[in-house]
């Protein structure tokens, strides 16, 4: 199975759907990753490992690392700029010109010729503008495949008890919910290579627990899955519902 994970930013691979991306190499799976921007406008740790202008250079070298802690593949970049973070932390989009992004998406899709992509949840999981745009490009790019569409699956979708509510797409109901937890192992050393976002990932959880919580102690042995197109009413039976319900790691939901 050819598999086509496509995000707004370095990191957003393994805190979102790292553990499924790991099991679906595991599994045989090809993945091959695909980032909108370099993450310059992130943050850059605490205290800083590089200057502002550094930290595209120094996040692509993380994302290379990350993706073969999860067990390798092709890396891509689109080559968007991300911005800086406004007062107030206010985050925005990457581009305003939705239509060149959406050609983009699609002359990837016909390059690597996935059977599914994997992309951001509709709600932009916390919001983020710029993991809206990476869904609505990747919707309208599949949804606009004459023939030979692939399947479209977005990342933290909701469910009942989902460990970190913040993340989940509220009005993306899961199909799949994945135990990752053998993948801990793969999602963790992913995540040591952000060393830059290393500050980011624990703060509000350490904040939560009263103490400085470690990188591998916030990541989340279950991840979850919406299929968004072609669209469905009843749980999905398609080949990446099929291999990892028969992996064992997985289950339906029935939203």
């Amino acid at each position: 199975m050819n598999i086509l994970a496509y995000y707004a930013h370095p990191d957003d691979e393994t805190m979102l759907m790292g553990g499924t991306l790991a099991l679906l190499i595991e599994l045989g799976a090809r993945v091959t990753h695909l980032c909108a921007t370099r993450g310059e406008g992130g943050e850059r740790g605490d205290p800083p490992i590089c200057r502002q202008a550094e930290l595209g250079r120094v996040r692509t070298s993380e994302l290379e690392c990350a993706v073969r802690a999860l067990g390798g593949g092709e890396l891509r970049f689109l080559g968007y700029i991300d911005p800086l973070v406004g007062e107030g932390e206010a985050l925005y989009p990457f581009t305003q010109d939705f239509e060149r992004l959406v050609t983009e998406v699609r002359q990837t899709i016909h390059q690597v010729k996935p059977d599914a992509v994997i992309t951001h949840g509709s709600n932009g999981e916390y919001g983020h503008p710029a993991h809206l745009l990476c869904h609505r490009s990747a919707l309208a790019a599949v949804a606009g495949m004459p023939t030979a569409a692939p399947l479209l699956y977005t990342c933290q979708a909701a469910f009942p008890d989902h460990p970190k509510p913040r993340l989940q797409n509220d009005d993306d109901p899961a199909h799949l919910i994945l135990d990752v937890t053998s993948m801990l192992p793969q999602k963790s050393a992913a995540a040591l290579c952000h060393r830059s976002q290393h500050a980011l990932f624990v703060r509000r959880a350490s904040e939560a627990a009263g103490r400085a919580l470690t990188v591998p102690e916030v990541m989340l042995g279950t991840e979850s899955l919406r299929r968004r197109l072609p669209e469905i009413t009843s749980p999905p039976d398609d080949a990446l519902a099929r291999l990892l319900l028969a992996s064992g790691h997985a289950r339906v939901n029935l939203p």
